[in-house]
């Protein structure tokens, strides 16, 4: 190449550059990657038919949960918590603004609750199976229990199944978006191997004011081989 046709190249390489929207990536940077992101449901939004709808989950998966996501972001960019964990965030709720507990709340326990989702043939693993007889009697009286407890839950909020500091087997709610991790006065501690989701977006749609019907069809789509693998966790 002569140096007239360099100029001419150069040039042209110019006024391209100058065509060009201006990008982080044009300056040799990169945008960040926020700390937390959506989780994929791992199955399709219909998988769960007829029991939970596919409005339902679209809007509860793609809406809710993708927003309590954003909005977590948003409220740790730029603090110390930025790249914190979870399970950090939890441990530290009481000194954190509510915008942090709401949305890593929101978005911790709809991460659990997605994997616990699948429909079933009412099979229990026999480990897990076993523990539950033992300490409500009959899988029939744990789930009345279960019911009960996501049923009186006034207002929104979520229903647990979880190991207690003893490791045994407690039910428990919270209001909102607080879990059984966080640590907070009027949490009972513990880690969760079953949650049920009691906002009214989790069925409105579908079951309108009648909650009683939204629990009772949740029995349809426990995984109960997630459940009980988490159990199994718990007690290591």
């Amino acid at each position: 190449m002569n140096k007239r046709q360099f100029i001419k190249h150069a040039s042209t390489l110019a006024g391209a550059a100058m065509l060009m929207p201006y990008s982080h990536e044009a300056v040799g940077q990169t945008s960040p990657t926020p700390p937390h992101s959506l989780p994929a449901l791992g199955y399709a939004y219909d998988a769960l038919e007829p029991y939970i709808d596919k409005a339902t989950m679209e809007i509860h998966h793609g809406k809710h949960h993708s927003a309590y996501v954003n909005n977590l972001n948003k409220a740790v960019t730029g603090t110390e918590y930025q790249d914190a964990a979870l399970t950090k965030l939890f441990a530290n709720i009481k000194t954190l603004p509510a915008a942090v507990r709401n949305n890593a709340g929101g978005h911790w326990n709809h991460s659990l609750f997605w994997t616990l989702l699948q429909k079933n043939d009412g099979t229990i693993p026999a480990n897990l199976k076993a523990k539950l007889e033992e300490k409500y009697m009959s899988i029939e009286k744990f789930k009345d229990e279960f019911a009960k407890a996501a049923i009186g839950l006034f207002g929104s909020g979520w229903v647990w199944l979880m190991a207690d500091a003893d490791k045994k087997l407690t039910i428990t709610t919270t209001s909102n978006q607080d879990n059984p991790l966080m640590d907070l006065p009027n949490v009972m501690p513990g880690k969760p191997i079953l949650a049920l989701d009691v906002w009214e977006h989790a069925y409105y749609l579908k079951y309108q004011n009648k909650r009683a019907d939204y629990v009772s069809a949740f029995w349809n789509v426990v995984n109960w081989a997630q459940v009980s693998k988490l159990y199994d966790e718990v007690q290591k």
